[in-house]
């Protein structure tokens, strides 16, 4: 009896272990689907997942290629998806890849669908982190629509106020619409302006005709500077000369008043003779005295002509001069 009741504790205690390990192995199935096979962990950062929850299926391309490992809250405004990836999909993954959340269906469970990104990346790697897209939700679409309600008939009764005031002549606006002698002005006005458009119009294909001239027309001068290349060229020399002259003369002009500031600063015969009053004094009595003896000199000569010892050496003198002019003349 007592052997009985041991294999029967036994028995017991065997099909209760197993039937624990049984429950256990369906539960981790469950969470893990892919936990036979070889994975990597990649990650993304959302700030609402929309009810995705730990074993929802991730999709790369519309291709199942892993689940939800784990989510994980980090502050109020982010929230972390980590998912388990099979490692033969690791090649196609590029690091330039966007996660999404949606459904499976218009029903079905949330799910991760990865979307290739543009351009060349790297391929993804075990712990890396990708770029993540959060999708609008069905309860912001309605917020926003609702929203959009309330400012439409806001907008609505202000539109209605505006357009009554217009219809009562208030305004400016108003005032257009019901004064008819003010529309009468602004037609006025806005025919002015069409005629001074037209003026204008007509002043601008004048001046085209003007230009069109002078481009093709080389006999005027202007012609001849636009379109005589020769004559550009000349006029280029002349202009680069008269600028080399104007440095020139800057220069000698810059070279002159340095002489004169050495004139002026100098202590020489010239600043002696400009600034000496008695030097001056004595030069005016100088040539006095020399005026006065060239004259008596001449007077003196006057007297020998006419000295008997003297006037046979002049008259020789004049006839000698006379000689020599007259074969100058043959």
């Amino acid at each position: 009896m007592k052997h009985s009741n041991s294999q029967k504790l036994r028995l017991g205690s065997f099909v209760l272990i197993g039937t624990i390990l049984f429950i256990a192995g369906v539960f981790l199935i469950g969470q893990r689907q892919n936990m036979f096979k070889k994975t990597f962990t990649i990650s993304a950062f959302f700030q609402n997942v929309n009810g995705l929850q730990k074993g929802n299926n991730v999709r790369y391309s519309g291709i199942g290629i892993g689940t939800v490992k784990d989510i994980t809250m980090i502050n109020d405004s982010t929230i972390k998806v980590d998912m388990a990836i099979e490692e033969k999909i690791i090649s196609h993954i590029k690091k330039n890849g966007i996660a999404t959340i949606g459904s499976d269906g218009l029903v079905g469970n949330m799910i991760i669908n990865i979307v290739p990104g543009k351009g060349l990346s790297e391929v993804i790697g075990n712990g890396d982190i990708i770029e993540s897209y959060s999708k609008i939700g069905a309860d912001d679409i309605l917020s926003t629509l609702s929203v959009s309600s309330e400012n439409a008939a806001i907008l609505t009764s202000d539109l209605l106020k505006i357009t009554t005031a217009m219809l009562e002549g208030k305004g400016t606006v108003g005032l257009l619409l019901n004064d008819t002698i003010m529309a009468q002005d602004l037609k006025q006005s806005i025919n002015n302006l069409k005629m001074a458009s037209r003026g204008a119009t007509n002043t601008i294909n004048e001046l085209n005709e003007i230009i069109s001239s002078l481009k093709t027309n080389d006999d005027t001068v202007l012609g001849m500077i636009l379109n005589d290349s020769i004559s550009g060229q000349k006029l280029k020399t002349v202009v680069n000369n008269l600028e080399t002259s104007s440095s020139e003369i800057e220069n000698v002009l810059n070279n002159i008043n340095n002489v004169v500031d050495d004139f002026n600063s100098s202590e020489g015969a010239y600043n002696y003779i400009v600034k000496d009053t008695s030097l001056v004094n004595s030069l005016k009595s100088t040539l006095k005295n020399i005026n006065e003896g060239t004259d008596k000199f001449n007077q003196n000569m006057e007297a020998l002509k006419h000295n008997f010892l003297t006037r046979g050496y002049f008259r020789k003198l004049e006839r000698d001069e006379k000689k020599e002019a007259k074969n100058q003349n043959d």
